[in-house]
This record gives structure tokens, C-alpha cells and sequence, in this order.
């Protein structure tokens, strides 16, 4: 018998001074079983970093035709897929193809490893941007964790602050590849 994944419910309040993107969004999030708590928190990060009323969680852990995360217009069209940790650049490339923008949110040890084993293909896609989440601040992100969650997250200068009952972490991204406008840090 197959695992089922662990669902976690969660509010998530937002304030992005940076963009001047205030919202509070309910959120269902599906931790895939082979899926660390890290990674599902780095997936609600990037939700909070590029937070809109349709961006939605994909299938990626299941789907390799899906994002972590994706953003469409009403015809469809993919206007941004955001993937978490370190994709295979295979697979940028195709999204690269697909979507407007292309983000990468890359955290863990090998990060910075990965990034210099693809850089020299990934810096070619004029679509794409390369976070990296320093380890310290996503492993203390998995403190925030419960069934339900009720989090708030400050965007400002390009700085995160992701607060909750069981604490406060403050998130630095580091922009590997890629432009973000400096008055609308992460759109």
C-alpha cells in the first residue's frame, strides 16, 4: 500500500512591501511521503515570495510536467513556474519554453555546488531567475511547522521574515542569475 502524503493547513498572511502585495491566503499543502518538511517550508517561501490570487501549488514531486508552483492567465498561458531545490536543467530548459518566467528556488548544502556544475547552460535563458535560500534559514523554517499553520510573512528589501506561534526566521535570497526589478523586488 502506497503512502499517502501528509496535508497540512495553513494562513498565510503576506505583507510584500517590496511589490506593495498585502493578502491573507488559505492554503491546503500536500507533503509528498518523500518529500522533507525543509523543502515543503522552502515550496510555502516561494509561494510568500511571488504570492498571487492564481498562483497555485503544482505536482512536481509527481509530475515532471508541473511545477512546484506555477501562475497562469486566464487563457492558460504560463506566466511564471517556479521550481524548488535543484532541478535538472533539462527540464528548465523545457519550462524555459513554456512559461514567461522561469524562477529557481535552489536551497541545501549542494546548492551552490549544483549551481556551478549548470550555470554555464542555465545563465543562457534570458527567462529564467536562480535563488539560492541560505541552509541555516530553510532548516530553522521547519521550527514553523504543524498541522495547521498560522504564519505571517514580511517581504521587504529583499529580506524575508516568516513568523509563526513557534518562532520567527529571517530569510536573505541570494540572486545567482536573473533580474528583479529593484522597486518590485520579486516580480
Amino acid at each position: 500500500m502506497a503512502i499517502k502524503a501528509t496535508v497540512y493547513k495553513t494562513t498565510l498572511q503576506i505583507a510584500d512591501l517590496d511589490r506593495g502585495y498585502y493578502a491573507d491566503h488559505q492554503l491546503t499543502i500536500a507533503q509528498h511521503p518523500s518529500e522533507t518538511e525543509e523543502r515543503m517550508m522552502v515550496r510555502l517561501t516561494a509561494f510568500a515570495l511571488f504570492a498571487d490570487e492564481a498562483l497555485v501549488f503544482g505536482q512536481a514531486m509527481s509530475n515532471d510536467d508541473e511545477p512546484d508552483l506555477w501562475q497562469k492567465d486566464l487563457t492558460g498561458a504560463i506566466l511564471r513556474w517556479i521550481v524548488v531545490g535543484l532541478p535538472d536543467e533539462r527540464l528548465i530548459r523545457k519550462a524555459s519554453g513554456r512559461a514567461d518566467q522561469v524562477v529557481i528556488v535552489s536551497f541545501g548544502r549542494a546548492a551552490d555546488i549544483w549551481w556551478n556544475e549548470n550555470r554555464s547552460k542555465l545563465t543562457r535563458l534570458d527567462n529564467l531567475t536562480v535563488l539560492r535560500l541560505p541552509t541555516a534559514s530553510t532548516q530553522s523554517l521547519t521550527k514553523l511547522v504543524s498541522r495547521t499553520m498560522q504564519l505571517q510573512c514580511t517581504l521587504q528589501e529583499g529580506g524575508i521574515m516568516m513568523s509563526g506561534e513557534k518562532g520567527v526566521v529571517e530569510i536573505e535570497p541570494v540572486v545567482l542569475h536573473g533580474k528583479l526589478s529593484s522597486d518590485k523586488a520579486w516580480q
